[in-house]
């Protein structure tokens, strides 16, 4: 697994000063998960500066200087384990943390992007996802292509999401709004007034249509693909999301950078899994990856576990499989178990069952 100090940026990181205006620091950023790092004259970090905190969570006036806007995050130190990192990504809302060293002197960032690009080949993300949408909440959160925009500014606080999917009164995929697209004109000056309105720039906006700034460009999968392939879209398209669908183009959910942060929550329990395999071809590495996931979410919740391994083998070109699987526990004989048959499949599923008969016993 990639350590923290060899994915650590520290060149060409947005910097802005404390005397800059927040509308300036702002335009300098590209979606609303985004952070401009705030120096001092003497090249003090300072805080950081974010369009969740200094538009959603505050209102600060366009024209007000940086210095009184500084969003305080979570300081990430150098020795600091990978899903610790990934827990404050999705506590903060921001992708993008500073980095010290143990002298807590500033030594660069570390981006989401950045971390999950450095294990995007990790058997963690061979799962369908079909299979991850059924363990998540909130799996859609939409808007009427007509809805208000003050209807999806309500949406994006009550929610705390940062995008939400746009459909048709058919129920068909129109587009995705993100928060960010409505940043530009939500640190406009409050009081300015075009010519012939009369309500203003400002109170006019919120009674526009969401079609007016979603996004109509929208890359898709459907549950069959894998987590893997969606992760690699997201990098390869440098996007924040891609939406999944059915055949008739409904959306089913969306799949964000956030998900795959999640992933690495069940790092800590590393050192208790073991998996080997020998012969397994492509596709048949991918089911095991997959067996591998629901794996980690089972020993999260064993601390009594000690090591659980899984050795797969493949042989006569995919004509037989043999599996063995053992549960050492730190009380107590190890179990040993030892299956094979024709469909690697079917052999897994009985180990899952075997998870849940132990869970039972207990």
């Amino acid at each position: 697994m990639v350590r923290l100090k060899d994915i650590i940026k520290n060149e060409n990181i947005i910097r802005v000063s404390s005397q800059d205006t927040l509308s300036s620091a702002l335009a300098k950023l590209s979606t609303s998960h985004d952070g401009a790092f705030v120096f001092s004259g003497e090249n003090k970090y300072l805080g950081i500066i974010n369009p969740y905190y200094c538009l959603f969570k505050t209102s600060y006036p366009y024209n007000a200087k940086v210095e009184n806007c500084l969003f305080h995050a979570p300081r990430i130190k150098i020795n600091t384990p990978i899903n610790k990192v990934a827990r404050l990504f999705i506590e903060s809302k921001i992708h993008y943390l500073p980095v010290f060293d143990n002298q807590d002197k500033f030594i660069g960032i570390i981006s989401a992007r950045r971390l999950i690009e450095a294990n995007k080949d990790s058997p963690l993300f061979k799962i369908k996802i079909g299979d991850y949408l059924k363990t998540k909440k909130n799996l859609l959160i939409s808007v009427y292509e007509n809805d208000l925009v003050s209807r999806a500014l309500t949406l994006f606080k009550e929610k705390k999401v940062s995008k939400l999917l746009v459909l048709s009164k058919y129920l068909k995929l129109k587009g995705i709004l993100t928060y960010y697209d409505l940043i530009s004109y939500l640190i406009k000056p409050r009081n300015v007034e075009r010519r012939g309105d009369r309500v203003g720039d400002k109170i006019n906006f919120y009674h526009y249509q969401v079609k007016n700034f979603a996004k109509n460009y929208i890359l898709t999968l459907t549950p069959i693909h894998l987590m893997s392939e969606a992760l690699n879209l997201i990098l390869a398209k440098e996007i924040g999301s891609v939406v999944i669908v059915d055949d008739r183009r409904r959306p089913l959910g969306i799949i964000t950078t956030q998900d795959f942060l999640r992933f690495f929550f069940n790092l800590k329990d590393e050192n208790k899994i073991e998996i080997s395999s020998k012969n397994l071809s492509q596709n048949n590495r991918r089911l095991v990856g997959g067996f591998f996931q629901r794996f980690s979410f089972f020993l999260k919740k064993e601390p009594d576990l000690v090591k659980a391994k899984l050795f797969v083998k493949e042989e006569k070109s995919g004509g037989l499989f043999e599996a063995v699987f053992s549960l050492i526990p730190k009380k107590g004989q190890p179990k040993v178990i030892k299956k094979e048959g024709k469909n690697l499949f079917k052999v897994l599923d009985l180990f899952s069952k075997i998870l849940k008969r132990v869970k039972k016993e207990k």
